[in-house]
């Protein structure tokens, strides 16, 4: 039984884990994370990438619920969704630490 929570805590975090790898998708969190709600311009600003890269990105990390987006007139506002990811953080801790 326990090892069966295990893995089910791990698959539950495994695609945070796999969206992350990518250390552009870091540096967008991190700012989004600093910073708080952000446009993809506002974005591009402040990272080494081009306006249809970061837009790549932010559609991924949308995908895979990370962040989350919020029509303000014309403008997308992106913000990240970390409840969520805690949540899945700390039952793979509490999984791994029961053992």
């Amino acid at each position: 039984m326990e090892k069966e929570r295990i893995l089910a805590a791990f698959n539950a975090v495994m695609p945070v884990f796999a969206i992350f790898q990518d250390q552009r998708r870091q540096e967008l969190m991190t700012e989004l994370c600093c910073k708080g709600e952000l446009t993809v311009n506002e974005l591009t600003a402040l990272v080494a990438l081009s306006r249809p890269a970061v837009s790549h990105h932010l559609k991924l990390m949308l995908d895979a619920g990370v962040i989350t987006v919020r029509q303000v007139g014309v403008e997308r506002r992106y913000q990240p969704n970390m409840a969520p990811i805690i949540k899945q953080l700390k039952t793979l801790t509490a999984a791994l630490e029961a053992n």
